[in-house]
């Protein structure tokens, strides 16, 4: 029998998002009998912080935000200290690889640009090191730490890239970057276990009007301070409709009170962070996405698989799941579209109709074997090098 491939998964925490789902799909379906498996993360936190597979080693470097006492002298402290100690650790990687890790790993790999420093610094010069980026390389808010991603992406061994427009936007924008061996795999998708998540329960969504369904993190780049000025500006109109947003996130407040200026916060709902968000998904009119960026989005998919017509935003992999008024309705990062886009949906029933028609094969493209596949075949070619 073989000696099976040390691989160890570096990332930040666990917080509900497409990227810790992605983390969550590999390490619930690459063979076990190939691959001895570790995650090590560097904070104990978020909606998926339980989620991970008990086959798994679970490797916590600090306590999660919910272990905090909630007293508002104690939690100051805690914060404090928590911070210190990633600093140290950060300053030193080799001392946190001694205390936690106390194994070596063939094959290290960092789920996100935020932990490419956690593995290039690793204390293991012979581990083989995998990047995989998800990001458009031009959205602004990037561009502070472009420089340092840019110094490190060819450190690696290998390359990830979460979509074909991923790739082809850094190597258009970044010619002259000397690119690692790379290849562009999508993210796998849970089709079975979605569509029984969706039937779970029916949500009352309190309106006999269309409604509109959005899931994410609640960061200025999800577009939904202007979703929320175009709905007021379509109830305005006379267009009844409703939208409901789950996630969570630091825009949480200003959403809010923008809901509240506008009068509109009673048909524009923000109920928090779910588990399963599906059941929202289907039972809902339309699914909506106004984000200024993304990387290859799997709540996209999943809203596809569940044969729901979409509206969002032609960026990141999204053009590469989406035809436009084919299987779902393409726009730019702009309120007069994202008006008349909704507009439409509400108005149009021949469009919508043919939309939902041509969902019902939306299943075909997702072949998960075949990425799992890849990544395996990725891995094991690396570590015999």
């Amino acid at each position: 029998m073989h000696q099976k491939i040390k691989i160890l998964f570096r990332h930040r925490s666990m917080e509900m998002g497409g990227v810790e789902k992605v983390i969550l799909s590999l390490l619930n379906n690459l063979d076990k009998e190939k691959f001895d498996i570790a995650l090590q993360i560097s904070l104990y936190q978020g909606e998926l912080r339980d989620k991970v597979p008990s086959d798994i080693r679970y490797i916590k470097n600090n306590r999660g935000k919910e272990d905090f006492s909630e007293n508002k002298l104690i939690k100051p402290i805690q914060l404090f200290i928590r911070n210190l100690k990633i600093r140290i650790l950060n300053l030193f990687p080799s001392l946190a690889d001694k205390i936690y890790l106390k194994e070596k790993y063939d094959v290290e790999i960092a789920t996100s640009y935020t932990d490419f420093g956690f593995v290039l610094n690793s204390s293991n010069p012979k581990s083989k090191k995998i990047g995989w980026f998800h990001s458009d390389i031009t959205f602004p808010k990037l561009q502070p730490i472009v420089p340092k991603i840019l110094s490190q992406i060819p450190k690696f061994d290998y390359f990830i890239f979460g979509s074909q427009q991923t790739r082809d936007i850094l190597v258009e924008t970044y010619p002259q970057l000397h690119l690692p061996e790379n290849k562009v795999v999508l993210n796998a998708i849970p089709i079975k276990e979605i569509k029984q998540k969706a039937e779970e329960f029916v949500p009352d969504f309190e309106t006999t009007a269309p409604v509109f369904i959005a899931v994410g993190r609640l960061h200025s780049r999800k577009g939904f301070h202007k979703l929320i000025e175009v709905h007021s500006r379509l109830i305005k109109d006379g267009f009844r409709h409703k939208i409901i947003i789950i996630g969570d996130g630091e825009e949480k407040e200003n959403l809010e009170n923008l809901t509240k200026e506008l009068g509109v916060e009673n048909t524009f709902v923000l109920i928090g962070s779910m588990i399963n968000p599906y059941p929202y998904v289907k039972n809902a009119d339309f699914y909506i996405m106004p984000s200024e960026s993304e990387g290859w989005p799997l709540i996209i998919a999943d809203t596809l698989i569940l044969q729901k017509p979409i509206i969002s935003t032609a960026v990141g992999g999204i053009p590469e799941m989406i035809t436009h008024r084919e299987n779902g309705y393409l726009i730019n990062y702009d309120s007069e579209e994202i008006y008349n886009a909704m507009k439409e949906f509400m108005s149009n029933k021949e469009l919508v109709s043919q939309i939902k028609e041509n969902l019902k094969n939306s299943e075909i493209q997702f072949d998960n074997q075949k990425i799992f596949d890849t990544v395996e075949n990725i891995i094991i070619k690396l570590a015999q090098k």
